[in-house]
Order: C-alpha cells, then structure tokens, then sequence
C-alpha cells in the first residue's frame, strides 16, 4: 500500500500542527496505522497509532497533546498536535501495517517547532 502524508510545518512553542496520512487502500482493509518520527541524531520512535479495531497507542511524550484519528470521509487517518514543544521536531512519517510482518512507509514531512 503507498501513503500519502501531508501537513508538516514550522510553528511556534504552544502553536498546533494537523498531520494527514492517505493510503492507496481503503483503511479498514489495514490492521493499523501509526506515525513515527526521527529527531536529528535520534531513533526513530512510534508516536501514536490507531487499530483497525480503534485501538490507539500514544507516546508517554505525547500523551495528551496528541490525537489520532481516522477520517472514513477522506480515507485518512490523522494526527492532530497541540500544544507543541521545541522537542517534537522531528521528520514525522507515516506506516501501515497490512499484518504484523508487512509494513508500508510514507515519505516524512518534517515539523518544526520553535521556541
């Protein structure tokens, strides 16, 4: 499955930023679909994740600054940041897991934020 991610940025510390994940394939046919990201000279983490079964995952980080949420209008899944802090730049990309061993990747939109 390919992935179309969108809606990166530069903001200020306190400003919010709306990520937009589309898949080639209809989203309930996917077991998942996450956002990672990668800070400079960092791993790249799991940030939040929405199940088929609506299941969400969220970073200790991010918890409760962001949101994970599936869009069945636009066939996409989103992350909506609040919020936002110095340390959540990174290059944020999207995944889908089709099943445990088959994961897609989008290409990284990066976000900035300044303080």
């Amino acid at each position: 499955v390919q992935l179309q991610a969108s809606g990166g940025g530069s903001v200020q510390a306190g400003g919010s930023l709306r990520l937009s994940c589309v898949p080639s394939k209809s989203t309930s046919s996917l077991n998942a679909i996450g956002w990672y990201r990668q800070a400079p000279g960092k791993g790249r983490e799991l940030v939040a994740s929405l199940s088929l079964g609506g299941s969400t995952y969220y970073a200790e980080s991010v918890k409760g600054r962001f949101t994970i949420a599936g869009d069945n209008a636009k066939n996409s899944v989103d992350l909506q940041m609040n919020n936002l802090i110095p340390e959540d730049t990174a290059v944020y990309y999207c995944c889908a897991w089709q099943s445990a061993t088959q994961i897609s990747w989008g290409q990284g939109t990066q976000v900035t934020v300044s303080s």
